[in-house]
């Protein structure tokens, strides 16, 4: 949320008093000027041509079992296979499950990835971590989240911020660990812009785009150039790192609170209402119909966290024991919700002349035990999992990878979190070879050695 000090003053980290300080709280994501944006083309960074191409990532926190959604094992023993029957898509030859009516009438345009695994701990965050930034965080280095690479190489094309996620970040996790949704090394000023607000609420409101209520329209305008609000005494302010971040963060602020684009593009009630009920009037589904309308305005990388925690709501995250739900909770709570709002994205996407230009990707931090366990539930499981991906020059319609008989680790194609996002970054049109300004101004690998994209999508 915004806030602005009216009187008195406030003082930053080194000491320095300031006039009417502005603080930013959920609003990062600055971006950076055009200028840079030609000047990582002239370095390779980014390739010519891939300017328009925009992600949605869709991150399933809980983590789905593959093996009664993605990656059915039928002949399988009872206690593996599960309750679900396969279906057949539209895609020839592909299965998924019963519980998912509406992804078999798209399968055509979706790409499964069966063969993806990690070798974190089996803790949320640590998968969070991993599939959002390709690494593990180590010795104090916060790998930045491929969203903020984003803002980092590219910036923003409008008055919207380059990088948000909806419809806020993830919370905890049980591992007490970074959640790898921020700009990490990066710095703050590529953290995502984060909603904070239920889009399916009728009262919705973008809190970030309301002015407070005691600064009016003129006030607001005075204060749009920061310099005036620093005190003339203090001109070793002026250049340093949080006079920089704070101007930067004023600026994005003021854009967005006057800007009638940002305004139009977080305006659900522009949609008619059978647009939203084929989305879903659920978060997630209102979610899933604001990232398009982000995404259609500028915004170039949208993540929407399904759930925000798997402590306080039914989430993916089927132990089986309350209280988490149960394998069939699962068929009841979650897929219906997720089937109709993912269903509804692509196909608009599609109607729309945008999924070319648009990737989605589904990801989530592991898979779940192949073995349902005594409690009619199946636990944590890196050692496999399915992700999928649609649009963005992703080819639709085929399976990459495959797991063993069991769903339990991969058995060809072996594709792990730097594979996963090296694939993101390919859409993007980015030099995997590049380098990004690490921890003391080290280079710093866009992705680890050797990770190369999953080039069977494409």
């Amino acid at each position: 949320m915004l806030q602005f000090e009216g009187q008195g003053s406030a003082h930053t980290c080194d000491g320095v008093s300031r006039r009417d300080f502005l603080q930013v709280g959920t609003l990062g994501a600055a971006g950076y000027s055009l200028a840079q944006h030609a000047q990582a083309k002239e370095q390779g960074l980014v390739a010519d041509g891939n300017d328009q191409r925009s992600v949605i990532m869709i991150f399933n926190l809980g983590a789905p079992s593959q093996v009664d959604t993605w990656d059915m094992k039928p002949d399988a023993p009872a206690e593996i296979r599960g309750p679900f029957k396969p279906i057949a898509t539209n895609a020839s030859g592909v299965e998924i499950s019963e519980i998912f009516p509406r992804h078999a009438e798209i399968a055509d345009r979706i790409s499964f990835v069966r063969s993806c695994y990690h070798t974190s701990a089996a803790v949320h965050d640590a998968g969070w971590q991993m599939m959002q930034t390709g690494r593990q965080f180590s010795g104090g280095v916060e790998t930045p989240h491929a969203g903020a690479v984003a803002s980092y190489l590219q910036g923003r094309r409008t008055d919207l911020p380059p990088f948000v996620v909806l419809p806020q970040t993830m919370g905890r996790g049980g591992g007490n660990l970074p959640n790898g949704q921020a700009g990490g090394f990066l710095g703050k000023s590529h953290d995502p812009f984060a909603l904070n607000a239920d889009p399916s609420k009728d009262n919705f409101q973008v809190p970030d785009l309301l002015p407070p209520a005691d600064i009016g329209t003129v006030r607001l305008d005075r204060r749009r150039k920061l310099r005036d609000l620093v005190d003339d005494t203090v001109k070793s302010f002026d250049a340093s790192d949080n006079a920089k971040l704070l101007d930067s963060n004023f600026e994005t602020a003021y854009r967005m609170m006057t800007s009638a684009q940002a305004r139009e593009a977080f305006d659900l009630s522009k949609e008619p209402a059978s647009v939203r009920d084929r989305y879903g009037r659920t978060r997630f589904g209102q979610c899933c119909l604001l990232a398009r309308r982000l995404v259609e305005s500028g915004v170039r990388f949208v993540t929407i966290n399904t759930f925000l925690t798997v402590f306080d709501e039914i989430t993916w995250d089927i132990h089986g024991s309350k209280p988490f739900t149960s394998i069939e909770g699962m068929k009841n709570d979650v897929a219906p919700m997720y089937d109709q709002a993912y269903s509804a994205l692509i196909s608009d996407l599609v109607e729309r002349g945008m999924l070319d230009d648009t990737l989605v990707c589904n990801l989530a931090e592991f898979g779940r035990t192949p073995r349902v366990n005594p409690a009619g539930g199946r636990d944590h499981w890196p050692q496999c999992f399915t992700t999928y991906f649609a649009g963005g020059g992703v080819q639709g319609g085929h399976v990459v990878g495959r797991s063993d008989p069991i769903g339990g680790v991969p058995d060809e194609r072996p594709c792990d979190p730097g594979n996963i996002v090296a694939t993101i970054f390919k859409s993007l049109g980015y030099n995997l070879e590049s380098h990004l300004p690490g921890p003391a101004g080290r280079p710093f690998p866009l992705v680890d050695f050797g990770k190369q994209p999953i080039d069977e999508l494409f």
